[in-house]
């Protein structure tokens, strides 16, 4: 449980940043609902606070409070797993259904480089491209 809660505060965190944030937002909230309603809106506002957070600290290059987002995060999924150890493969679900590649073991780093000289043209992607050149 305590790996599941580390790896699933790294993927929330992660995830705040990027267009699968509404959806797994959705789903945290959702899951805290079910196993401890009376918290739920208390996360729901938590979660958004984090993600301007997040949002400062990587406009500011701020690596330390990530890392504490990330920590801070794991700790209350901790927390709510070992009260409600039955959401455990819910909350699996969860981050597989919003971050298919994490399968709740984290994010997944790609390094990109390339260099192009004369008139050459470079075209990277981590996803779909469509190039239309006339």
């Amino acid at each position: 449980m305590v790996e599941l809660a580390r790896a699933a505060g790294v993927a929330v965190v992660t995830l705040m940043a990027t267009d699968a944030w509404e959806r797994t937002r959705e789903g945290v909230v959702a899951l805290w609902r079910r196993a401890s309603p009376s918290r739920a809106d208390g996360v729901e506002g938590e979660l958004d606070a984090t993600r301007d957070d997040l949002l400062a600290a990587r406009e500011n290059g701020d690596d330390l409070t990530e890392q504490e987002l990330r920590e801070e995060w794991a700790g209350r999924l901790r927390r709510l797993l070992r009260e409600q150890p039955e959401v455990a493969e819910e909350l699996r679900r969860i981050l597989a259904e919003c971050d298919p590649d994490s399968q709740a073991s984290g994010p997944t780093t790609v390094r990109m480089r390339a260099e192009a000289t004369g008139s050459g043209r470079v075209y990277q992607a981590g996803r779909d491209q469509h190039i239309t050149e006339r």
